[in-house]
């Protein structure tokens, strides 16, 4: 068991995520850019870390929750005059980097790491807030043994499920794409479907009941399409969310010239949604770009 973990971002998963850690009986540090947010977090056990090298030198599994490779960048390296904590990790600690980012981008990170003496797992994790929070989330993961027997414990804490892709980076992050492609496709069929119900006249009500009792559900459609009835578009995944994750799904296959048209045209409505004005409302939102329809209103 290691001795100390450090988790870097809580936000709506990385606060779960510290959580379940937490509660496995883990010692933990914890940083975010807002600093209120780490120290309520240790009021109830922990430390909070201001700085990311007062983190790192402390921890010998330091798992990163932030949201794209350059912010991933920043936690190790630093951005400007702000450091990181790649510096201050001992030999032979473990990084484990749970964002959706291009795999070709860990491939590199897992080699400037190694330089370092660092070990690295590629591990983006899916579930949603709710599953980090209860330690079920599922985190699509590769990398060495030697990292694994490190951190392997630290990933059971916090995931209901840990799949080992491969003993080197890159097989995890291709694996979350490929699940952000179908979750971009769905939420955006989901929004086209309950729009053009609204248009319809049929009860926005009645066709969620029936849907999510029908060969037509998705799992996708029963999450969000609540988010629109409730008409909350808190956003526990953002509009923009998808504008990064598909465009990341489309650079994968342009890549080798492989044809996405389902994932062309999701990734272009939620390029319409956040032009028009809700890149950081819930990604529910990209039923808001349809002409002509009725919107459910807050109860």
């Amino acid at each position: 068991m290691p001795d100390t973990i450090g988790l870097i971002g809580l936000g709506a998963m990385g606060l779960g995520m510290a959580q379940s850690l937490r509660r496995a009986g883990f010692d933990i540090a914890v940083h975010d850019v807002r600093t209120e947010a780490a120290e309520a977090f240790a009021q109830e056990g922990g430390r909070a870390c201001a700085k990311l090298p007062e983190l790192g030198a402390q921890c010998d599994v330091v798992v990163s929750v932030v949201v794209n490779a350059a912010q991933t960048e920043a936690v190790l390296f630093g951005a400007g005059e702000v450091p990181g904590c790649a510096a201050s990790l001992r030999p032979g600690s473990v990084f484990v980097m749970c964002s959706t980012v291009d795999p070709a981008w860990s491939v590199a990170l897992e080699a400037r790491l190694a330089a370092l003496d660092i070990l690295y797992l590629d591990a983006p994790i899916s579930g949603g807030a709710a599953k980090a929070a209860s330690g079920e989330m599922t985190m699509m993961t590769a990398g060495s043994p030697a990292a694994y027997e490190k951190a392997g414990a630290v990933l059971d804490a916090m995931a209901g499920k840990v799949y080992r892709l491969g003993d080197a980076a890159g097989a995890g992050s291709k694996v979350k794409i490929l699940n952000q492609l179908l979750a971009g496709v769905h939420i955006a069929a989901a929004a086209e479907a309950m729009a053009l119900g609204l248009r319809e006249g049929v009860d926005p009500a009645g066709l969620y009941e029936v849907i999510t009792h029908s060969a037509g559900n998705s799992w996708m459609f029963e999450n969000r399409m609540a988010h629109v009835l409730a008409a909350d578009y808190t956003p526990l995944s953002a509009v923009d969310i998808f504008v990064k994750d598909l465009g990341l799904v489309l650079d994968l296959a342009r890549a080798s010239k492989f044809p996405l048209p389902l994932s062309s045209t999701a990734h272009q409505m939620f390029m319409q949604a956040s032009t028009a004005g809700f890149a950081k409302e819930d990604d529910s939102a990209v039923i808001k770009i349809f002409p002509g329809i009725e919107l459910p209103k807050k109860p």
